[in-house]
């Protein structure tokens, strides 16, 4: 903005003038510290003879809703028929309530100011549609380390989404108690997701990396990992009994 403002011989008070801003405020924007705003745009691109250059950017204003080492993941999963999802430490995302994304999302560190805090839980909570909205259903299998239960961040309205969710006719929800579990189980979370196009993927999350791979070989690894740890785990029904006396402890 800077650029086709000076080569357009606009003084930033011109501008300022013209989009009803302070010359401070046209000035952080143009440095980066602040975003500038779609007026802004659209008058400097008036001002400036851009011819739609500076206007093409509102298109990129919106934050990220998602961290950069998640995103492929999260293309995958729109693609999604099947997911099966095995957690060690956190809810995974599509079964969290507000308040426990928030709590999560809103305590990193170094932290995130507060807009894109928004913009994070916002898009966490419209990834839920996957369990109810898409058409055909897609076919969803959780299982949940019992670390992931006894964490503080989990309370009874946590537990009690959970109990909803395993409800659904598309959900198997199963808990790995503590004396089930084996080294492989404690090994970190993993994902293995099937599209349309019958392609797969596994994802595997670490506290600094990610990695989303179609490698046949670190998918069937994941897959008997993942197989594995359901059959080590309780059944769907114990599983929901074990998170109803949970409920019943905390009230």
């Amino acid at each position: 903005m800077k650029r086709w403002r000076t080569k357009a011989d606009v003084s930033r008070e011109q501008l300022a003038s013209a989009a009803n801003y302070s010359p401070d405020t046209i000035e952080s924007m143009e440095r980066g510290v602040r975003r500038p705003t779609p007026r802004v745009l659209d008058v400097a691109d008036e001002l400036c003879g851009a011819e739609g250059m500076l206007s093409a950017a509102k298109a990129f204003l919106d934050r990220e809703r998602y961290s950069p080492r998640a995103q492929d993941f999260m293309e995958r999963e729109k693609e999604a028929t099947s997911i099966w999802w095995y957690d060690v430490s956190l809810v995974p995302g599509l079964l969290q309530t507000k308040a426990y994304a928030r709590s999560l999302i809103d305590n990193r560190i170094p932290p995130l100011d507060e807009e894109t805090v928004e913009e994070r839980v916002s898009g966490r909570m419209e990834r839920q549609a996957i369990l109810t909205e898409r058409k055909p259903p897609v076919g969803l299998s959780f299982v949940l380390y019992e670390a992931v239960l006894r964490a503080p961040q989990v309370d009874a309205e946590q537990l009690r989404h959970l109990l909803e969710a395993g409800r659904l006719r598309n959900v198997v929800l199963q808990v790995l108690p503590f004396e089930r579990a084996f080294s492989d189980a404690l090994m970190g979370p993993m994902v293995l997701l099937e599209t349309r196009d019958h392609e797969r993927f596994a994802f595997t999350e670490g506290p600094f990396a990610s990695e989303l791979s179609a490698d046949p070989g670190v998918v069937s690894r994941v897959t008997e990992r993942l197989s594995m740890i359901r059959t080590q785990a309780l059944g769907p029904d114990e599983s929901a009994r074990f998170i109803e006396r949970m409920v019943d402890s905390r009230e």
